[in-house]
């Protein structure tokens, strides 16, 4: 939904410019352009038909403030209608998990079979221990999958959190009730329960979960759902809130959306907020979810909060200051800061991340790139750093060692053609003068110069071709 919504309203943008306000003939244009996109983006019909109705309401009639163009101003209200439909300004509480009550808290995990609840348990219970600083504990109710309970034991260890034994013989209730019995004994701050799903919704599921909701008392029913379900998410949705009194909604596998209709469709039809999106498949791959952001997102305005976030949890801090404080001593950028830099941009989600939060205004044609570019791209990077690896700590100092029979020995150890490795050290030369150029004030030379060359998407922005 991203892209389509974000690249109609792109082109309305272009084509209203010169009116002075929004008015009734214009803004059906504008409107159908939107609800296409929602449709195509699998939003619910009567979803699509709510937001359309409120869009027209606030857009009608109002003025074009100072240097703005309807399609700009409409591409604000859209924005403050997106959020708003994903929960925005409607009294909600903080979005997060409420762990208000006497230790443990119980958070019941429930939803359909392959939306991700096993894998979900795990990143909550590693957010709640990284975030939160809490002693999480958790179980596995499913007795129908072995696989999911040993799953879970696997994923609870790289969480960082404690798992409690379960097994297929036994009844889910009392699961339960012997967990939440050693969590209690044990100090537990919390206890995350992984309940059954099946392939789809039936009276059996529905009637153990409502067991399992009234033996545990949660102060958190957690609906995870699968983003890329469309439709089918809001019949799901609509099933579990009939069966349980649901307080949040988990959007799994968000990164990998191209439509994108859940997260307005679920939120909408539960009355419940969505507390969580899954943004990657790592263990820390779960975001809070915040409405405004996503609305942004949506647009292709990106997510630079986010992305300062990202930065704030991935960066030494004191491999950057060293590397400043080498720059500034004179001392040379050399292979062995240019593969640390590689390593910093990993831990930050790698280029698809960093493009993701990025807003489109920056990223240019390169934000346009479509999985099999990025795909590609974050190999490139791979490989970049594999060469590298190759090399021995005196080549990675000095580059200018590397000559032909050096570089045959790189080739082969790094499993690439010489021809990569050439075009490695001529990137790593590239970077190696702006590096240079940055020492002592150049760097807001380079801005400047880079400035006046067109900005972004111009021949000296980011959306240029790649040398």
């Amino acid at each position: 939904m991203a892209s389509t919504l974000a690249d109609r309203l792109s082109r309305l943008v272009k084509t209203m410019r010169g009116q002075a306000r929004i008015t009734e003939s214009n803004v059906q244009d504008m409107l159908r352009e939107v609800r296409m996109a929602l449709l195509e983006a699998d939003v619910a019909l009567p979803v699509v038909r709510d937001f359309i109705a409120r869009v027209k309401e606030q857009a009608l009639g109002q003025e074009v403030a100072g240097s703005l163009n309807p399609g700009q101003a409409l591409v604000g209200i859209v924005h403050k209608a997106l959020a708003a439909t994903m929960g925005a300004g409607d009294g909600a509480p903080p979005p997060g998990l409420n762990l208000a009550t006497q230790p443990p808290a119980v958070i019941l995990m429930a939803g359909l079979q392959g939306a991700g609840k096993t894998t979900t348990t795990a990143k909550l219970a590693r957010h709640l221990v990284a975030q939160r600083k809490k002693k999480v504990l958790t179980v596995s109710a499913d007795v129908y999958r072995p696989a999911a309970i040993e799953q879970l034991k696997t994923v609870t260890a790289q969480a960082g959190a404690e798992w409690f034994p379960s097994s297929p013989d036994q009844a889910p209730r009392d699961i339960a009730r012997a967990a939440l019995d050693h969590a209690r004994r044990h100090y537990f701050d919390v206890l995350l329960v992984d309940t059954a799903g099946r392939l789809g919704i039936d009276a059996a599921m529905m009637a153990e979960i409502s067991a399992l909701h009234a033996e545990l008392q949660p102060i958190e029913t957690l609906f995870v759902v699968d983003a890329m379900q469309g439709q089918d998410a809001v019949n799901t949705a609509r099933a579990f809130k009939d069966a349980l009194p649901l307080t949040g909604v988990v959007l799994t596998k968000l990164d990998g959306d191209a439509r994108g209709g859940a997260a307005l469709s679920v939120r909408q039809v539960t009355g419940v907020p969505i507390k969580f999106a899954g943004v990657s498949e790592k263990i820390d791959g779960l975001e809070v979810f915040d409405p405004e952001r996503h609305a942004g997102r949506v647009l292709g305005m990106g997510d630079i909060v986010a992305l300062v976030e990202q930065v704030q949890q991935g960066v030494d801090v004191a491999a950057a200051q060293k590397l400043a404080d080498k720059m500034k001593s004179g001392s040379g950028f050399d292979l062995d800061d240019f593969r640390d830099q590689i390593a910093q941009m990993k831990k930050m989600g790698g280029l698809a991340g960093l493009m993701d939060k990025l807003p489109s205004q920056l990223t240019g044609k390169a934000g346009q790139l479509g999985p099999a570019e990025v795909d590609r791209a974050e190999r490139d990077v791979r490989r970049m750093e594999g060469i590298i690896c190759s090399m021995t700590p005196q080549e990675r100092r000095k580059p200018e060692l590397i000559k032909a029979s050096r570089k045959r020995r790189i080739a082969a150890g790094a499993g690439v053609p010489v021809q990569d490795v050439n075009r490695l050290l001529n990137q790593f030369e590239q970077m190696q003068g702006m590096m240079k150029k940055m020492k002592g004030g150049g760097l807001m030379k380079m801005m400047k110069r880079m400035g006046g060359m067109g900005g972004p998407g111009g021949p000296g922005g980011m959306g240029g071709r790649p040398r």
